[in-house]
Formats: C-alpha cells, structure tokens, sequence
C-alpha cells in the first residue's frame, strides 16, 4: 500500500502542467487569438468565416 503514495507523487509530477506551456509556438496562431478570432481543424462553423491561418497553415483562423 505504501507504494501507491509514491506512485501518485510520481504521476503529480509527471502529468503537471509547467507555466507557459500551453503558449502557441506560430506568429499566425498568436495573431489570431490576439484579435478575439479562434482557431478550428476543417472548415469554420455555419456562421464564421475563415480569415487567415493558424499553426503554420494547417487550421483556420475563424471570425464572426
């Protein structure tokens, strides 16, 4: 039993998130999210439109 204390010490330290990494790594992400827009995998919802790229051309940039 003691060995689960020390195993969920491990999967706290493993599985933490560190302070930036959920930081985008693309000038066009940045951009993006910058002005209010979102980024999407495939085409934009029925009532946005597609205005630009994100992580590196391979999702849309969606605007209302």
């Amino acid at each position: 039993m003691k060995i689960l204390y020390l195993l969920f010490a491990v999967f706290l330290l493993l599985f933490q998130a560190t302070s930036g990494s959920a930081d985008p790594l693309f000038a066009d992400t940045v951009e993006c999210r910058s002005q209010g827009k979102f980024c999407r995998v495939g085409a934009c919802p029925p009532t946005f439109a597609a205005t630009g790229t994100c992580h590196g051309g391979l999702m849309n940039c969606c605007s209302k």
